[in-house]
């Protein structure tokens, strides 16, 4: 059984400052991400590459949870990437590799699972269709690609997610506004079209905001 409040007290002691301790085991204690993340890939056995992996994070609750694939992450946040190197460097794991990269300008060469995190609402129409298809590429037989993303809803979860993007903006935490937020139908549409097989669900869990999670597997 995962202990996620002891995984994110460990994690967080491998951080710097004042902000990002708290920023992160808040974030593990009360995020479905992780654990979300984690029960789709503990079956399997390719590498990972995560786009938009800010600190790290996801990679080492992996490590935390036993995984120990190879882990390939890439983030536009050169300050975010250095201080997950030290957490990285702190904490002893191995098999992970961060680096400053932008999407918009070509992913690392890859052939396993992806994942893109909350990162898609700060892309243009044709930045999200160009990283989408580039993404899938990278994507092994069999695998997966694994996202989450708030969509494009009337509702007052929708409104939710667009104030706390802005937040995030505003406080630098992310270091460019939303854009534009994708539909349901925008992912069903481009990753069928690339060979997919999609599932998109709902996974806010107990936050107040309208993320999803879309799974699109790769046939055999």
């Amino acid at each position: 059984m995962i202990d996620t409040p002891q995984i994110a007290r460990r994690i967080s002691s491998l951080s710097c400052g004042l902000w990002h301790p708290h920023y992160t085991k808040c974030k593990i204690r009360t995020d479905p991400l992780y654990e979300g993340i984690y029960a789709e890939l503990e079956q399997r056995r390719l590498p990972l590459l995560d786009i938009g992996c800010g600190l790290g994070i996801l990679a080492m609750y992996l490590r935390e949870c036993g995984w120990g694939n190879a882990v390939t992450g890439i983030d536009y946040d050169s300050s975010k990437i250095e201080s997950g190197k030290r957490m990285l460097a702190k904490g002893g794991y191995s098999g992970i590799s961060l680096s400053q990269g932008d999407a918009r300008t070509g992913l690392p060469e890859h052939r396993g699972d992806v994942t893109i995190l909350d990162i898609m609402q700060f892309f243009d129409a044709d930045g999200q269709r160009d990283l989408l298809k580039s993404a899938a590429s990278r994507v092994a037989p069999g695998g997966k690609l694994i996202i989450r993303s708030g969509l494009l809803e009337k509702n007052v979860r929708f409104f939710t997610t667009w104030i706390g993007d802005i937040f995030a903006k505003c406080t630098f935490w992310m270091q460019a506004a939303p854009v534009l937020y994708p539909t349901g139908d925008f992912f069903r549409e481009t990753l069928s079209a690339e060979g997919f097989e999609v599932e998109i669900r709902p996974f806010w869990g107990n936050t107040p905001f309208n993320n999803f999670l879309i799974v699109a597997k790769r046939p055999e």
